[in-house]
């Protein structure tokens, strides 16, 4: 798939998870070589992106200086990624109603490849299915995927009526094809959940620091 072929994609930013093992903060917030997590995730999606929000819940202000717009989830209980999701194909709907696809990534990953949507894209495409989610290292990442906006009504039947709250129960459904990275020397999917994540982060930031 060329530059060219690529579908205009909304990039959506996960960060509404509870952060337990961050002790409660939010992880996109960690710094990693003098930048918050958050900035570098922006960095690596907004040129991949016809636009880029943050899905997030609390009080949105807290992300002001990330100047995205801020859609939290409408679906009760910290239903997980699944319902962030959701909440951005709802908004792309709503908001940008020319864009089909959304993509949907960590935000408390540091290290996200540049190709990321046009491997994605390039992968169901091959495969003929809706849907791509990414692999590294072979282990999958069900939440860094690629997800047709045209799905939400059947997306928010799965999580309200149906009560699901795995990704690979619903993409299974649909069919869902898998882009491959290579997890070294750093897994493009490292993600910061704990304090010594953030001590790793910094160690393969000084090891590689054109990543």
């Amino acid at each position: 798939m060329t530059d060219r072929a690529i579908p205009p994609t909304l990039g959506v930013l996960l960060a509404g998870g509870l952060a337990r093992r961050m002790g409660g903060g939010d992880k996109p917030m960690q710094t990693v070589g003098g930048r918050t997590i958050l900035d570098r995730v922006i960095a690596r999606m907004r040129p991949q992106c016809a636009a880029l929000i943050l899905n997030a819940n609390g009080d949105p202000a807290r992300f002001a200086f990330a100047k995205l717009a801020v859609v939290a989830d409408d679906v009760p209980g910290f239903a997980g990624p699944l319902a962030g999701i959701l909440a951005a194909l709802d908004w792309t709907a709503a908001n940008a109603p020319a864009l089909e696809w959304v993509v949907s990534v960590a935000a408390d990953s540091p290290f996200l490849p540049h190709d990321l949507v046009a491997r994605l894209h390039a992968s169901r495409e091959e495969a003929e299915t809706p849907l791509a989610c990414a692999e590294s290292g072979g282990q999958t990442h069900p939440v860094i995927g690629v997800w047709p906006v045209k799905l939400r009504a059947d997306l928010r039947h799965a999580l309200v009526v149906e009560d699901m709250r795995k990704i690979d129960r619903w993409t299974a459904r649909h069919g869902v094809a898998t882009a491959s990275w290579p997890a070294a020397p750093i897994d493009p999917f490292f993600n910061a959940n704990t304090p010594e994540d953030i001590a790793e982060a910094e160690r393969l930031l000084r090891q590689h620091p054109d990543i």
